[in-house]
């Protein structure tokens, strides 16, 4: 599960990592949706992690994985966020 998570991850990066190359405003719009959809991703995974462990010996192990999951989502949002907003600086032709 773990691994096609990441998977599912991939396809979004990437899409984000081209759409800075657009450097226009629609691809900033564009980035910003993306980061947005990842963390919501990751808030989902985080989510079914802790309904899956809830109640079970597991269960404050399942947490500390939920809770590195949303600050991963969390981390890779404003990174691209951040990549959108270099967008400003690169210059137009």
């Amino acid at each position: 599960m773990k691994r096609l998570f990441a998977l599912a991850l991939a396809a979004p990066l990437g899409a984000a990592g081209l759409m800075l190359a657009g450097c226009d405003t629609q691809a900033q719009q564009e980035v910003k949706e993306q980061a947005k959809a990842i963390d919501e991703s990751y808030e989902a995974q985080a989510d079914l992690t802790e309904a899956v462990a809830l109640g079970s010996p597991n269960e404050a192990a399942a947490e500390e994985r939920a809770d590195a999951l949303r600050e991963q989502g969390e981390k890779t949002k404003d990174h691209l966020e951040s990549m959108a907003k270099e967008l400003d600086k690169v210059p137009k032709k």
